[in-house]
């Protein structure tokens, strides 16, 4: 495969695009490693970030005596919200302060890992919160200095949140989910150890493998890097930069595993092979939409989420809450509906990807074709049916709306205009999806 596969560069528009990624360590019982590696990165105290279900499992004691037995002092925030707010996040910044470490170690799933950067981000550099926030919601102001060392532990199949510089969280006021994205969030490293998500309720390994599917699917689908104004400076070049031939890689095989393992994973709690492989295939799709970027799908997920009323999963704690991979994937056949017209060959690839049997399927089917095949994959893990399903209906459409429009950062990064007439097309569509 040639690198610029399917790309076209035209005059005055980007012409090369940027791979940058944690360090990444993978494998059965790497997190005995993490007391050697965090010491190797010249810390002596370490601020340790987990959430208290995470605290009494195993997988914290493992964490705990690695960093003590490499000699490192710890001061351990056991607090995180599983779906931070803007209020959570000033108190792990508080800790952070007052604990004054010179390492960051966060142990769980993406709420743990974005609330540890933000931390880490405000710790180290001040200001408030909103001041980094992606515009137009926050300032937009950029990260000015590099973060103290942190080192990524994730314990859920999906976030990605482990080799990113990308951290969300819930703007209570706002009522929706909004970021702030940098590469200096980017963790230094990533300690991916497969063995934690044997711990993980169905429901949670669906929630969070859809959400690999999803950060494949619009990462691959997403406006070609060959589509932007070329930045001033070089160096400038944003994170989310579009579909580009390193993320479709990673995007193509974190496809297949997850069209052949998800189902599985979900399943079986003791199918070791599928929850593993379904651990790469978040890590692949990490890294890849780390330098891609993803689109309509999480612009629309984060006013979902912010505006929830009743909604309950199981597995997850007993308050109203949409967890994030549901949120995402309850929108992504609209989408596929909508946009495939922008590239009929790729969508019926990551159809394919998925286990479609397209039988030389006609470009015109493109949309329809990846459609079905991500309905049936919501259906084998027992997603719920469209935003009905997390207790939405049509009247709530114009205040999703009003929530996902100003999500500048995900939807241009769509591989066309999506305008608010576009969203409101797109959240009706997402009603039910079956």
């Amino acid at each position: 495969m040639s690198c610029g596969h399917l790309y076209a560069l035209e005059a005055g528009l980007e012409h090369a695009f940027t791979i940058d990624a944690s360090r990444v360590t993978f494998g059965r019982g790497a997190l005995a490693e993490i007391g050697e590696r965090t010491r190797a990165v010249g810390a002596t105290r370490v601020a340790v970030f987990t959430d208290p279900r995470l605290r009494a499992l195993p997988w914290f004691a493992d964490v705990e005596a690695s960093l003590r037995a490499a000699g490192l002092d710890l001061a351990v925030f056991d607090e995180v919200a599983i779906e931070p707010t803007d209020a959570s996040v000033d108190l792990a910044a508080r800790f952070a302060r007052d604990a004054r470490p010179d390492a960051y170690v966060s142990l769980g799933g993406g709420s743990v890992i974005d609330t540890c950067k933000l931390a880490d981000l405000l710790a180290t550099c001040g200001g408030a919160l909103l001041d980094y926030t992606s515009a137009p919601i926050g300032r937009g102001v950029a990260v000015p200095r590099p973060l103290a060392p942190h080192l990524a532990c994730p314990t859920t199949s999906g976030t990605g949140s482990e080799v990113t510089g990308i951290a969300i969280f819930d703007l209570v006021a706002l009522h929706a989910k909004t970021g702030v994205a940098s590469a200096r969030l980017r963790p230094t490293e990533a300690i991916v150890d497969p063995r934690c998500t044997a711990t993980l309720p169905p429901a949670v390994v669906a929630a969070s493998g859809l959400d690999v599917m999803c950060h494949a699917l619009e990462s691959y689908t997403a406006r070609p890097f060959t589509r932007r104004a070329p930045p001033s400076p070089a160096t400038a070049r944003p994170m989310s930069q579009g579909a580009n031939p390193w993320s479709d890689l990673g995007c193509r095989e974190a496809l297949r595993l997850t069209g052949a393992y998800l189902a599985r994973a979900v399943r079986d709690a003791s199918d070791t092979e599928a929850r593993e492989q379904l651990m790469w295939a978040a890590t692949l799709a990490g890294i890849a939409f780390g330098n891609a970027g993803v689109h309509a799908p999480h612009a629309m997920a984060y006013a979902v989420a912010g505006r929830v009323r009743d909604y309950r999963a199981e597995g997850y704690p007993d308050a109203p809450l949409v967890p994030h991979g549901f949120a995402v994937a309850v929108h992504a056949p609209a989408v596929a509906r909508r946009f495939a017209a922008t590239s009929p060959v790729r969508h019926l690839e990551a159809a394919a990807l998925l286990g479609a049997d397209l039988d030389r399927a006609p470009e015109d089917q493109a949309g329809e074709r990846l459609a079905v095949v991500v309905t049936e994959i919501l259906r084998a893990v027992g997603a719920p049916n469209g935003l009905t399903g997390v207790g939405y209906d049509a009247d709530d459409v114009p205040a999703l709306v009003a929530g996902a429009s100003p999500q500048r950062r995900l939807l241009d990064n769509a591989p066309l205009a999506v305008t608010e007439p576009v969203l409101d097309a797109l959240f009706r569509d997402a009603l039910t999806c079956w």
